[in-house]
């Protein structure tokens, strides 16, 4: 049998690289002889990068950068060989892992790396730039890529952007479009690139549905400073639209507040909209290589409401259903009944970990334990005759 496997990353203990494998590894121990074809992907998100490169041909770039606390950050652009197109991963240089917990501060966190990494990719000649948005502690609006690529560029006015714009969310309380003078220039230094924000979520960027609402707590923030930070990237939004004239319902966009809004920084500079995990699946090609399998097996540290929603697991069982092919997931924990799962395709889903006993075995080798999941799962899925 042949068997596609298809995983995202699981947050914080594998890339989707290490999940694949792991999986795989799994997997042979009971059915040696199935014919294995490990296809990561991404929503945006971690990995983003490494799901592309390693299914595209191309080069990594490296690129010196900023965290989202200023601190160094190595990160790497991923070019296409015809030189048309490179992608861009904003959890690389805006990621939680970059910060320790006990120095992470939703109010500050900037994402002017990001700004930095698409200067990269535009200086070395890309006229397309697919930017990853997802897996991110920020939430400045897309404030500080605005400023890391305007300085990037060099473009003219690029130092009063970064003062004002750097300093993360909360800086941004009280601005008007008279600070932000230099966006226009920007926008024209960029009009030649083609800009899309590929996006793991589809939230706006104010409001009781907007990003600091919804997602500034899991960044650490307490109720009070997500109120904080939603009436600043407000006065944020409005400077900005001011400054370039453009339409308001721009923070009304789904994905505006994308990656902590920097799905809305990037629609400013007149970036489209993709779904993350939809364009990664395209782009390596995962209907193709599910045409004739017998299954797909696809896996995330935390299955729950949010994945049934453009994420890799449902990006994965559209392409599974058209081709007739059943699917299955290996999760770090399962959070979602199973009639849930049925009407997103998913045929079955199997939990690493059941207990907090279990959780703590698994992390504690992580690569194993997904390995040991996937081999008993192979029992039922892959029977030896």
């Amino acid at each position: 049998m042949r068997v596609v496997i298809a995983p995202d990353s699981f947050s914080g203990t594998l890339t989707a690289v290490a999940a694949a494998q792991a999986l795989a590894d799994g997997w042979r121990r009971h059915s040696p002889d199935d014919d294995l074809d490990l296809c990561p992907l991404s929503d945006g998100g971690q990995g983003f990068v490494d799901a592309l490169s390693a299914a595209l041909d191309g080069r990594l770039v490296p690129i010196e950068a900023t965290g989202p606390a200023g601190d160094p950050a190595l990160a790497v652009v991923f070019i296409t060989s015809t030189q048309s197109a490179a992608y861009v991963e904003s959890s690389q240089v805006c990621g939680p892992d970059l910060v320790p917990a006990d120095r992470r501060d939703p109010l500050c966190a900037s994402s002017f790396g990001l700004g930095t990494l698409i200067g990269a990719a535009v200086a070395d000649g890309a006229r397309r730039v697919v930017v990853g948005v997802g897996g991110v502690v920020t939430n400045d609006g897309g404030a500080g890529l605005l400023a890391g690529l305007a300085t990037a560029l060099e473009v003219p006015g690029a130092t009063g952007l970064t003062t004002r714009l750097a300093h993360g969310g909360a800086a941004l309380r009280g601005l008007v479009a008279e600070d932000l003078a230099a966006l226009n220039p920007l926008r024209e230094r960029m009009a030649g690139v083609e800009l899309v924000a590929a996006t793991d979520s589809d939230v706006v960027l104010l409001g009781f549905k907007g990003v600091s609402a919804l997602h500034a707590a899991a960044k650490g923030a307490t109720p009070e400073q997500a109120q904080e930070l939603d009436l600043a990237l407000a006065d944020f939004a409005r400077a900005a639209v001011d400054a370039t004239g453009q339409p308001q319902r721009l923070v009304a966009e789904a994905g505006s507040g994308a990656g902590g809004g920097l799905g809305f920084a990037l629609l400013l500079l007149g970036a489209t909209r993709e779904i993350g995990a939809a364009l990664v699946a395209g782009q390596v090609g995962l209907a193709g290589r599910l045409a004739g399998a017998g299954l797909a097996v696809t896996g995330e540290g935390d299955l729950d409401w949010q994945s049934l929603h453009g994420s890799v697991l449902t990006a994965v069982t559209r392409a599974a259903q058209e081709a007739a092919v059943p699917t299955v997931v290996v999760a770090g924990q399962v959070q979602v009944g199973r009639r849930e799962l049925l009407s997103v395709g998913v045929e079955s889903a199997y939990p690493v970990a059941r207990n907090p006993a279990e959780v703590a075995a698994s992390l504690a080798d992580p690569a194993a334990a997904l390995a040991a999941r996937a081999e008993r799962v192979a029992r039922t899925w892959s029977p030896r005759r």
